[in-house]
């Protein structure tokens, strides 16, 4: 009989399989990377562009052609697109992303020969009609209006200002920009960005060679090549910064601190999440522990780290009573000093090794989550032997190590400090 008061064993995760990516090329030189699984009759293709021709006097350009992309082409009006896509009861959406724009349709397979060449079309021929424009100009600006009266929000903008400036990372969006948008702008962008030589295809699921043959057919040719320039920025850490911005009828505070950091291409990357974890990577952080457990500032705070393509940031957010604001502030950075001061003990950081495996096995729960790691890599020009590095680093990383990591990268002199509303 099964003795419920008797905890199961428990034991480490040892390994983690990875679907891996096979490439193949379209005839025009488009690169495909498909990670196949599943019985179920279902693809993902991910049509992924990267930004281009940043310009800071047209900031959204690559914003606004991303959501406004498929409301019309040569062929098809909004509600046709919209009408067909449904009938075959696939899924169409787009998603901007700081360094990527994307376009991803789910369908059937027994459906591609139908769907693939109405994406086709609003890949290549999407018009931007002027009145479709307009609805978007004024639903963006209300949007904005109503999201900096949030205190979080405001305080997520002025932090990525301050780190990245007026790059497409940091930029500080305003409704002039939406009154600046023009229907040629948008042209003008999408036939520089949406482009064969600017395309890479992720393609996951139950996908064969039929499939890639409709794929090639419909993507490897009669598709216009650009002279598109890739985006590129340089950052490098400054001097301290304190935003404060005071609005005296908040009832809370919105804090966000960091700093710039590195991303993932680096060696010690994995080692820092690791620290991220035990700071405020998940609910029994320390910060958690401290500032919602222990002192009852919050409902809750975490730290995270974000990999860019160029870039790499670190930070601590949360919102906070506004009367308790200067405590909590003292009670983060003195967190960040006892992990620069003290090594973490063993039990806790076999807790931490555990969660973060745990997370990682997790997280693969279908064909769609494989293909997600993979872009991952990808796009930061490495390969799986990543993810072998990282898990060797989570399982056998010393509490000296990140100690020394520690102290290394939570440079508390050199962080970005941001508060809306009361301290």
């Amino acid at each position: 009989m099964l003795n419920r008061q008797q905890p199961p064993d428990f034991k480490q995760v040892s390994t983690i399989n990875f679907i891996q990516s096979e490439k193949k090329i379209l005839d025009n030189g488009v690169p495909v990377f498909t990670i196949y699984s599943g019985e179920q009759d279902l693809v993902r293709i991910e049509f992924i562009f990267e930004n281009v021709n940043w310009k800071l006097e047209k900031p959204l350009q690559a914003i606004a052609v991303n959501s406004l992309i498929n409301n019309g082409t040569t062929k098809l009006t909004a509600k046709e697109i919209a009408e067909q896509i449904d009938f075959y009861g696939a899924f169409f959406q787009t998603e901007y992303v700081q360094d990527q724009s994307l376009v991803t349709l789910y369908t059937l397979n027994k459906h591609l020969h139908s769907v693939l060449p109405i994406v086709k079309d609003v890949l290549s021929a999407s018009q931007f009609p002027q009145h479709e424009l307009d609805i978007y100009i004024q639903n963006q600006k209300q949007k904005l209006q109503v999201n900096l009266k949030k205190n979080d929000v405001l305080s997520r903008k002025e932090f990525a200002h301050a780190l990245f400036g007026d790059t497409a990372y940091g930029v500080n969006i305003k409704a002039e920009h939406y009154d600046a948008l023009k229907r040629e702008d948008l042209i003008e962008y999408f036939k520089a960005a949406y482009a064969p030589n600017n395309c890479t295809i992720v393609v996951s699921g139950k996908f064969n060679d039929a499939g890639f043959n409709l794929l090639n057919d419909a993507f490897g040719k009669d598709w216009e090549k650009s002279n598109a320039v890739k985006n590129s920025f340089n950052f490098s850490t400054k001097d301290k910064k304190n935003i404060y911005i005071e609005k005296p009828e908040a009832l809370q505070s919105a804090i966000r601190i960091g700093q710039l950091a590195i991303n993932r291409k680096h060696e010690d990357f994995s080692g820092l999440q690791i620290l991220n974890t035990v700071l405020g990577g998940y609910f029994g952080s320390r910060l958690m522990n401290n500032i919602r457990e222990d002192k009852g500032y919050t409902y809750g705070i975490g730290s995270g780290i974000s990999s860019l393509q160029q870039a790499g940031y670190l930070f601590i957010a949360t919102e906070v009573g506004a009367d308790v604001c200067p405590a909590a502030l003292q009670e983060i950075y003195k967190e960040i000093d006892i992990l620069k001061n003290e090594r973490i003990g063993e039990e806790e950081l076999n807790l931490v090794r555990n969660y973060m495996l745990g997370s990682m096995l997790g997280s693969l729960e279908n064909v769609f989550s494989h293909a997600d790691k993979f872009k991952n890599i990808y796009f930061s020009g490495l390969d799986y032997s990543y993810y072998t590095h990282y898990i060797k680093t989570v399982k056998s990383i010393t509490a000296e190590e990140l100690l020394t990591l520690a102290n290394k990268y939570f440079t508390t002199e050199n962080f970005t400090e941001v508060v809306i509303g009361r301290k």
